[in-house]
């Protein structure tokens, strides 16, 4: 097709936007209208959610609505949307980012996949074995294509970077929202007091917390006063951190901490594949097949199992890993690996035109 005779760019809104995953999901034909106003003059929030979009009916502004995490969303509102997408003739097409919720119950999560799932949905999933449990839990097949996650950086946005360099001992990284997902204070007093060399840093880059985070039970308070105590952990906090802030904190790091209680896939472990980062992972549910995927192109991490056996032992099998990954750095140079980077830009072709594909649907 030339240019003259290429139809419009595809008018595609994100549910929500704010996330690298996201935002990257772009060409010349398509637009994302997040952050972008609509003929009715209003904008497009970057973290769109359902009510939103229907004080903004009908739709027929947009062509495909991206739907990513629907934990937030109630179900009867839900419903309402794809019924809205439906008489305005928007495609919906939904990525599979978790298998399990990240918030409320796992009957809630279930019952707004069942009403996918019944609804004309395209399904996207990022690996094979969550498509197949995904099948197991809702005792049918969703029309899904695998995709698999792709980079987090732009490989453009490395061109000119590198690593920071000149440490002799290795520098920790953890960042990210507090999640009943991710074991955040156990991991830091474990490297605070297991980790003895004083020029060992640990950087906290920290999404900003929220009344919720201070229940009565939270254990924030207990991370911030093991953070302020040990004068290498550097605490740092943003109302979200932008892709510059993570870039910044893992081009001075050399180790990404990814101790996850649970959860279905990792953009931070692509993140650490991107930065060339060594990655101390717990083995959980399918990151061991995102490594997979690139086998042989990229270092394999550092895993911890927190899957068998008792959980007093958690700590213990991370602080092993942290020993052995510090023992890796200390043989190794890793600098940024432009081989991967060249496979990734080459690997995002292929992720934007499943997508492209997807979203055309029979246009």
């Amino acid at each position: 097709m030339t240019a003259a005779t290429r139809s419009p760019a595809l008018r595609v809104v994100h549910l929500p936007a704010r996330t690298p995953y996201a935002r990257k999901l772009h060409s010349k034909d398509i637009l994302i209208l997040n952050e972008t106003a609509i003929r009715s003059g209003a904008t497009v929030p970057a973290a769109v959610n359902a009510s939103w979009l229907l004080a903004h009916t009908p739709l027929d502004w947009l062509d495909v609505l991206h739907l990513h995490h629907i934990d937030v969303e109630d179900l009867p509102t839900l419903e309402r949307l794809l019924e809205a997408c439906a008489r305005s003739g928007v495609r919906v097409v939904f990525t599979a980012h978790d298998t399990r919720p990240m918030y409320g119950s796992a009957m809630e999560f279930t019952a707004r996949l069942q009403l996918l799932l019944a609804a004309d949905v395209q399904w996207v999933c990022l690996t094979e074995s969550s498509l197949a449990e995904l099948a197991c839990l809702l005792g049918d097949r969703p029309p899904a294509t695998v995709i698999p996650h792709g980079y987090v950086v732009p490989p453009d946005a490395l061109l000119r970077r590198e690593r920071e360099q000149g440490s002799p001992s290795a520098r920790f990284l953890m960042y990210g929202a507090s999640r009943a997902s991710r074991d955040q204070l156990s991991s830091v007093i474990n490297w605070s007091l297991g980790v003895t060399d004083p020029r060992s840093t640990l950087r906290l880059l920290l999404r900003a917390f929220s009344p919720v985070d201070f229940a009565p039970d939270s254990r924030i308070p207990l991370l911030l006063e093991t953070a302020r105590h040990d004068p290498r952990i550097r605490l740092s906090m943003r109302p979200y951190p932008s892709d510059d802030d993570v870039v910044d904190a893992g081009l001075a790091s050399d180790v990404l901490l990814l101790p996850y209680l649970w959860g279905s896939h990792s953009g931070q472990l692509e993140l650490a594949f991107d930065l060339n980062l060594l990655p101390v992972c717990s083995r959980t549910g399918h990151l061991p097949e995102q490594y997979r995927h690139h086998q042989g192109l990229v270092s394999e991490p550092e895993w911890f199992d927190w899957s068998t056996g008792h959980p007093n032992l958690f700590g213990e099998r991370f602080l092993t890993a942290v020993e052995n990954a510090t023992a890796r750095m200390a043989s190794t140079s890793r600098g940024l690996d432009r081989t991967f980077l060249d496979y990734r830009a080459q690997e995002h072709k292929s992720v934007i035109d499943a997508y492209a594909q997807i979203y055309g649907g029979d246009r």
